[in-house]
């Protein structure tokens, strides 16, 4: 039997939203809600038997609504999820979780109390392309993991609320929370940023995370590049992995290349800068990767994870820790980019085995 669900918010990502709740079977889309009903009306069709609404306490009120996707701006997220859930909804909600880290752990905790499902819409977590990777990375094919660089650059519009660390690195953190063994937990963040335009607010950031067991994760993202890339580079002991995102013919390419210090692993860490170092050329490799779309995925796994009563694979937890790093990461950029540690820093790698 399908589940009732509604979509908060026609702008942006709403119609993909609608698209995907409409299209899967495990879901019954009764109705689009926004403040502005010919957006809503326009989103779903004029023909169409989904119910437009205008009140969100109107929507709660409704039986037939078992649960919420919530896409509207980053700052009203946590006060219609939380009437959600005092309504007994279960929520998911597009990037980020909330506005703060405080108010992201409240959203959690009230769902964890009510025994409901929250949700973060990660929507890259669920592209076949990052589900290989959290696979090659589990199996150990690349080895030990010992760098990260991700670029995310595009001619983008300047928000008016956020700066381009909040747009854009979601993406990018919640992908490395969803691949990497123990999550998004680095030991501190590092921010840069730049205004030319004068926006006042960053449009051009560097983020730098030291990981666990010596490894490093570096984020550049930019509103003002002409030129558009998506591309993330993890580099192993074994094999290096690149993921062009706008290369839809090889999407992951897999290097059997790297460095190797020549005194094999007998030697310590204070030996081992003076070794001599040797390089491997190796061949590469594209794995084939099924053609799907991830927010389909993300509405399977909604559903599931109502049904099993289990936390989705993208929870609420996912979502507060990159907001950890977010918060971070600002208090970082008006540090003039110090090391800033975040909440989850004090979780080591031994704690979590």
């Amino acid at each position: 039997m399908s589940l009732g669900i509604a979509v908060v918010g026609a702008g942006y990502w709403g119609p993909n939203l609608v698209r995907n709740f409409r299209s899967s079977s495990d879901w019954d889309l009764v109705a689009v809600c926004d403040l502005d009903a010919a957006r809503a009306r326009k989103v779903i069709g004029p023909r169409s038997t989904v119910d437009v609404e205008t009140s969100l306490e109107r929507l709660l009120d409704r039986d037939d609504v078992a649960a919420i996707a919530i896409a509207t701006p980053a700052r009203t997220h946590s006060a219609i999820a939380m009437a959600a859930f005092e309504a007994g909804k279960h929520v998911l909600v597009e990037k980020p979780l909330a506005d703060s880290y405080a108010i992201g752990q409240q959203l959690v905790d009230e769902a964890r109390s009510r025994n409901l499902v929250l949700m973060a819409d990660h929507t890259y977590c669920y592209t076949p392309t990052v589900v290989k990777i959290s696979e090659l990375i589990a199996e150990g094919v690349l080895g030990e993991l010992l760098f990260i660089d991700s670029v995310r650059i595009n001619l983008g519009l300047v928000q008016p609320d956020v700066d381009v660390f909040w747009d854009l690195a979601p993406h990018d953190l919640s992908i490395l929370d969803a691949v990497l063994p123990f999550g998004l937990r680095p030991e501190a963040v590092a921010a840069h940023g730049a205004d030319p335009l004068g926006t006042g607010r960053a449009c051009v950031g560097y983020l730098t995370m030291p990981l666990y067991g010596g490894a490093i994760a570096h984020l550049h993202v930019n509103w003002l590049s002409p030129t558009k890339i998506r591309q993330m580079v993890i580099g192993g002991s074994r094999r290096t992995l690149v993921w062009d995102d706008l290369h839809p013919q090889q999407r992951l390419a897999i290097y059997d290349r790297g460095v190797e210090f020549a005194a094999g692993d007998q030697v310590g860490p204070s030996e081992r800068n003076a070794a001599a170092v040797s390089y491997r050329l190796g061949d590469m490799h594209a794995p084939s990767l099924p053609e799907s779309e991830a927010l389909a995925s993300v509405a399977s796994e909604f559903a599931a994870a109502i049904r099993e009563n289990r936390s989705p694979r993208t929870d609420g937890e996912s979502g507060l820790r990159v907001l950890d790093i977010l918060e971070a990461a600002s208090q970082s950029l008006r540090s003039g980019g110090a090391l800033v540690a975040p909440n989850s820093a004090d979780l080591t790698v031994g704690s979590l085995s």
